[in-house]
């Protein structure tokens, strides 16, 4: 992120898209929008997400709930987080060192996002577990081993950009700061660390295991679809398509994955063309950077509109939500009426 509040001779602050400047409010106006629109969007998505967790029990018999609870929590202090450069470009003061604010910053988007790298890297393997060892998945994964696992990613995501304090730039920029966007430059073997140690397994794990989860499908689908038929032309009936049961839940997953790589490669490929000092634009840094950041909220609207159960328990928390402001209501109500049937006794 390189919008940099550089100031020039004038006194007006850098803008990377300077269209939006204007003199009465004296800051980059379309910047702060972008920002502050994505932060709510986002804290609001993840809010959402979480409250519907807790309250649909059965969303929780999938182990994969376990990580996408963890990527919605990652996610809404994703959001949170936001807060820092918003608040810096309508220009309220820090408290702490510039430079400070800004590696701290940079350090914690990077955690975040690679703890939901790695989640969605996760689910697939559960998912190839479920598929590929169905009688045994049960007492391969228990819920203790995915709290360890969980505890594991965001441990190695903590570690793994720890360096980048001393080393260069992490995969995100937090250059709304004027340190960040001048004497932060990014290393082109810290990089290579983080494609080598982050990037590169995550993807590998991730196409690996779903092309041999589709794959197993296709060919389950094939093998019920013969039987089905055998029986019913021996009971004179005609059978009817039947798909793999695992395939829809794994489609929901896989558009989760899909989403998150294809909103963060410009990213990636951008990082990597700025690190080995190929390409360099403000602009570009600025949009692919927060085009990335927008997966935070993508992941809420595909989990809504894919998972049938997730639908149900968010019904469920906005008619407890509607009981609780029609209670509310009618106490206010009752409370108003009493009040003007005792103050019209006074008078009498």
């Amino acid at each position: 992120m390189n919008s940099s509040l550089v100031g020039n001779q004038s006194g007006r602050p850098f803008c990377l898209l300077a269209i939006s400047y204007l003199e009465t409010v004296n800051f980059c106006l379309l910047e702060v929008v972008v920002i502050v629109f994505l932060m709510v969007l986002i804290i609001s998505g993840n809010i959402i997400v979480i409250f519907v967790f807790h309250c649909a029990p059965l969303l929780n018999h999938h182990t994969t709930s376990y990580f996408i609870q963890t990527m919605a929590y990652a996610d809404l202090l994703v959001g949170v987080s936001c807060l820092v450069p918003s608040l810096s470009l309508l220009h309220y003061p820090i408290v702490l060192s510039e430079s400070l604010v800004c590696q701290i910053f940079g350090y914690v988007v990077s955690v975040l996002k690679s703890v939901s790298m790695a989640s969605l890297a996760c689910i697939s393997i559960d998912r190839y577990i479920a598929i590929t060892k169905p009688l045994t998945y049960n007492t391969l994964v228990t819920p203790w081993r995915l709290r360890i696992c969980i505890l594991i990613i965001w441990l190695y995501s903590c570690l793994v950009f720890l360096p980048s304090f001393h080393w260069g730039k992490p995969g995100y920029h937090g250059d709304v700061f004027q340190w960040c966007a001048n004497s932060w430059s990014t290393d082109p073997y810290f990089t290579l660390f983080i494609v080598v140690m982050l990037y590169a397994p995550a993807a590998f794990i991730v196409c690996f295991t779903y092309f041999n989860i589709f794959r197993i499908c296709q060919q389950h689908t094939k093998e019920i679809n013969e039987r089905r038929v055998r029986f019913s032309s021996q009971d004179g009936e005609a059978g009817e398509a039947q798909p793999c049961p695992d395939k829809r839940y794994a489609m929901v997953l896989f558009r989760i994955t899909s989403v998150f790589y294809i909103l963060w490669l410009p990213y990636i490929i951008y990082f990597l063309l700025e690190s080995s000092n190929v390409y360099s634009n403000r602009v570009a840094s600025f949009l692919t950077t927060w085009l990335a950041i927008s997966n935070s909220f993508c992941n809420c609207v595909i989990y809504s509109l894919s998972n049938s159960v997730f639908q149900k328990g968010l019904k469920r928390l906005s008619g407890a939500i509607c009981a609780s402001c029609a209670r509310q209501r009618v106490a206010k109500d009752s409370s108003t009426s009493r009040s003007k049937r005792s103050s019209n006794g006074c008078h009498v």
